[in-house]
């Protein structure tokens, strides 16, 4: 199961208590104060990596806590700090106050490390507490409760180009025949139930990263189908393509890039005023060249590329074209 949203309570340690404690040696009378103070709770943290991609991790969990800061000791022994807890998210998480619904924070870069719950301070020893005209303090402290708070963890997939078609038109083919990535492929609607990120690595070492989004049905931005769970993960693309069947006789091109542009403006109208283009695919089907005609007719200003992602025709005039709408944004050099 792919999740991309959950709900955490979190806890950070509490901090260690100080001690009142005394020096006891051979010949020295008394040796004075000598309590140690209390360590520090452990803090929680949330740190974005590429190398995980989904929330999947935390389906299961509903509650993350550091670790008790120790307790301090004789001779001026502080204690043990407690152990931090960093929970790592897919880049493109957003951390959501659940009662506000407001932003906390957007995880957009690798290695990005925010403290979202911070530790109890340690307790003082007796020893903090000596004075001229207090040489024997029997005063020490607790340490103090950590932070306690309740957050959302929000998926949005980070990726250049974004995969939008009715089920079935071939987008997981297309995703399979562009880049290393393989995924389920299969002859019947809604075959992808998740979305599915590939990339292309070019001779300059530059990438362009393509997020196949499962397959979207007229009334999505209502929640029909699978509906707004996946619209999310094309807002943040760079450019759209538009893969429609050309073979469809039942939904022909013409009606299905209306019915899907309708549904994503209705979504979020910024959807429609990212650049994208048009791959009108399985040129290979007898059916498709009457609709391809029909489809330029209907929309003789658009930016189309005829294509076959099964037989892999024409796929190096779809990158060419899509190299020129989304700039890669990612580089080794």
């Amino acid at each position: 199961m792919f999740i991309d949203r959950v709900k955490l309570q979190l806890f950070a340690g509490r901090g260690g208590d100080g001690v009142v404690a005394w020096r006891r040696e051979k010949f020295i009378p008394k040796g004075g104060p000598c309590g140690g103070d209390g360590g520090h709770g452990g803090s929680i943290f949330v740190e974005s990596s590429h190398d995980i991609y989904a929330l999947d991790k935390y389906r299961h969990t509903n509650v993350v806590k550091a670790k008790n800061g120790g307790q301090g000791g004789a001779n001026n022994r502080k204690g043990k700090d407690g152990e931090e807890r960093t929970i790592l998210v897919p880049c493109g998480t957003l951390v959501i106050d659940p009662v506000t619904q407001m932003v906390i924070h957007d995880l957009t870069t690798h290695g990005e490390r925010i403290e979202i719950c911070s530790g109890g301070k340690g307790g003082k020893g007796n020893t903090t507490f000596k004075t001229p005209t207090n040489r024997a303090p029997q005063k020490a402290t607790r340490g103090r409760a950590g932070e306690d708070k309740e957050i959302e963890l929000e998926l949005k997939m980070i990726a250049d180009v974004g995969f939008v078609g009715m089920p079935n038109a071939g987008k997981s083919t297309l995703l399979s025949s562009i880049t290393s990535h393989k995924v389920k492929i299969g002859d019947y609607p809604f075959t992808t139930l998740v979305p599915n990120l590939g990339y292309i690595q070019f001779e300059d070492y530059s990438r362009l990263t393509f997020a196949d989004i499962p397959g979207l049905i007229e009334g999505a931005s209502h929640n029909r189908g699978l509906g707004f769970a996946f619209l999310k993960h094309i807002e943040r693309t760079k450019a759209l393509i538009f893969i429609l069947d050309g073979s469809d006789e039942i939904c022909p091109p013409k009606e299905a890039f209306a019915i899907l542009s309708g549904e994503l403006a209705a979504y979020s109208k910024k959807l429609m005023n990212k650049p994208f283009l048009i791959a009108l695919n399985k040129i290979d089907c007898e059916q498709a060249h009457a609709n391809i005609a029909e489809f330029k007719l209907a929309y003789p200003d658009q930016q189309i590329v005829e294509i076959s992602a099964k037989e892999e025709l024409n796929l190096s005039n779809l990158i060419d074209a899509i190299k020129n709408i989304a700039s890669p944004h990612y580089s080794f050099a």
